[in-house]
């Protein structure tokens, strides 16, 4: 249970922020009901109390007749009286004490443009404030802190304020008009010139003012050549090297002698070996 209450808390303080445009530090205004509940419960410290109820940090606030009304109580409100005193004052501007719930509802107001959470016991100026005014209510219930669920008044309120955020005003109609305005009679010079270049001869031409044809052209895939960097240069082969050197062939003389021609031309003697220590034994 809990839990579900701690949900509902939460979306009844989202209602407000988003349509009424509540905003942090929250501010919560207390009549003495609500200040004397916190002391006799010993619910302390109250704006951590409160912060944890609304989700986010918040400023405490009483007015000068709230402090007033709980003078006139007695000794059995002075710890009550206290408190209220350590509170932020709102100002009210009443010279004269006024009853506490007047007072709070001038300074509220139907709009509440201040952005006050109230917080009282009384169950009577609650229903009242709900079917008047845009303020969300705490209350307290035994040991623990309450919130009020919006009420058809407030839900209506934030329905009507969306409706007129989406519809136009007369102001903005007006300036809409006369916007629509120009730019009909800017279309109309823009078209007394056309008909008078259609009137002109034309010529027909496959290209635009700017000369590029009106359609475009594509370019076929072509077979394109090698990539130079990647190909290696052919090496030139010289004749004379390309050929072997054919050895000299060596020419007989008498006497059992070889004569070879070198390169230069020269002669080269060369002996013949006798064979005939390594010829076999001869037969008889």
């Amino acid at each position: 249970m809990r839990v579900k209450r701690q949900k509902k808390n939460r979306r009844t303080v989202r209602f407000f922020t988003v349509c009424f445009g509540f905003r942090q530090p929250f501010k919560v205004l207390c009549d003495g009901t609500f200040v004397h509940h916190l002391v006799s419960r010993e619910i302390t410290p109250a704006d951590t109390v409160i912060s944890e109820l609304l989700g986010g940090p918040v400023k405490l606030f009483t007015t000068k007749c709230v402090v007033a009304e709980l003078q006139k109580l007695g000794k059995e409100f002075s710890e009550s009286l206290e408190a209220a005193q350590m509170l932020s004052t709102a100002t009210c501007d009443h010279d004269e004490a006024k009853p506490a719930d007047e007072c709070l509802s001038e300074v509220l107001g139907t709009q509440n443009t201040e952005h006050f959470f109230l917080g009282t016991q009384d169950a009577d100026f609650r229903k009242k404030l709900q079917k008047e005014s845009i303020v969300p209510l705490l209350f307290g219930l035994n040991n623990s802190l309450q919130i009020d669920q919006p009420s058809d008044f407030q839900r209506e309120t934030a329905k009507d304020s969306e409706r007129k955020r989406l519809t136009m005003t007369d102001a903005e109609k007006r300036m809409l008009e006369k916007q629509a305005a120009r730019i009909l009679a800017s279309n109309r010079g823009e078209g007394a010139a056309e008909d008078e270049q259609w009137e002109a001869p034309r010529v027909v031409s496959t290209r635009n003012g700017l000369g590029v044809k009106d359609k475009p052209q594509f370019k076929r895939n072509r077979a394109k050549g090698p990539n130079p960097l990647s190909c290696m240069k052919k090496k030139t082969v010289n004749n004379d090297t390309k050929r072997p050197k054919s050895k000299p062939k060596a020419e007989s003389k008498p006497g059992g002698q070889e004569v070879k021609k070198g390169e230069n031309g020269a002669e080269k003697r060369t002996r013949k070996r006798s064979r005939k220590g390594k010829a076999g034994p001869e037969s008889t």
